[in-house]
């Protein structure tokens, strides 16, 4: 009886510094940058590990008043990327 005992303690001890790793991890992947583009680099998106777009350029020659639907279809694609690029890192760094 005593040796589960000891084993469980062993399980949550693991447990609890696994959770540590896990919000350390969290906490770098809200720090981290992932910058994407598209148009030739005419629109930048900036996002974070939390998906949010924190930076976002557009090049005066993506502005096209007569095709303003070229600059959302470039806005769309650049955000799309960012948050392809953000997933894969965070599946890489939080596989669970």
């Amino acid at each position: 009886m005593k040796m589960g005992g000891a084993n469980m303690q062993q399980m949550m001890k693991q447990a609890e510094q696994m959770k540590k790793q896990i919000e350390k991890t969290k906490a770098e992947l809200s720090e981290t940058a992932i910058e994407s583009s598209s148009g030739g680099g005419m629109v930048t998106i900036t996002m974070n590990g939390d998906y949010e777009i924190f930076d976002l350029k557009i090049k005066p020659e993506a502005v096209d008043p007569d095709d303003i639907e070229m600059l959302e279809d470039m806005i769309i694609a650049a955000i799309n990327e960012a948050v392809s690029q953000v997933t894969q890192l965070r599946d890489a760094k939080l596989p669970i």
